[in-house]
């Protein structure tokens, strides 16, 4: 089962009402890792927050620096795993560097929940090159490919109609975006929206309409 956001604080009280078991019994990591290249970080607070005030409390804990082993030992009996927003290529490094990558695919096949927010929805897709700008060019180089971790058979364009990205959105990203990304489905995502996956079938939720 899969929760791919915009930004999870403001749809977490939405869909934690289909996770069946009690959410005050997951344990649930929250992984700040895309974040810690951002100048500001205050943003990462409100997503962390919207978690907790749900019901899922969650412990902190980046990819960065970290083993497979690491990995397995520290994530391996987490019932819940989010994966937060900032620089996509960052995280993918990371992710690829500690062997995240391929731990939270297993992960979720075996039942474990992934949530995003922003870059923790894009990651999820088979290829990220859809955030790719001037400010990832310094990642890009240290990457093999631009795979993402291949959870979903989409991509997904985050903070669509939000004002504070509205000049990067059309000045770069929706012409970038798409030349980056043919011959994938791409899903426009608005802050009140939320991807549900469960199994092979996803749905758009737009909490406004409930």
């Amino acid at each position: 089962m899969l929760f791919l956001a915009s930004e999870v604080d403001q749809v977490v009280n939405h869909f934690v009402k289909k996770i069946k078991k009690p959410v005050k019994d997951l344990k649930a990591a929250f992984i700040p890792t895309a974040g810690e290249v951002e100048k500001d970080q205050e943003w990462i607070k409100p997503n962390r927050n919207g978690l907790n005030k749900a019901g899922i409390k969650t412990f902190d804990y980046t990819i960065t620096g970290k083993t497979s082993k690491d990995i397995e030992r520290d994530l391996g009996g987490c019932d819940l795993i989010h994966v937060n927003g900032g620089n996509t290529f960052y995280l993918l490094l990371q992710a690829k560097k500690s062997g995240f990558d391929k731990f939270i695919k297993r992960q979720v096949e075996k039942g474990v929940i992934y949530t995003g927010s922003s870059a923790g929805s894009i990651i999820a897709a088979p290829d990220i090159a859809i955030t790719s700008y001037y400010e990832t060019k310094i990642y890009e180089k240290e990457l093999p490919d631009t795979k993402g971790f291949n959870l979903v058979d989409f991509i997904i364009f985050p903070h669509w109609g939000s004002p504070i990205f509205q000049d990067l959105y059309e000045n770069h990203r929706v012409m970038t975006a798409y030349k980056n990304c043919q011959g994938n489905k791409i899903i426009l995502l608005n802050d009140n929206q939320y991807i549900e996956v469960m199994d092979n079938h996803y749905q758009i939720v737009d909490i406004t309409k409930d």
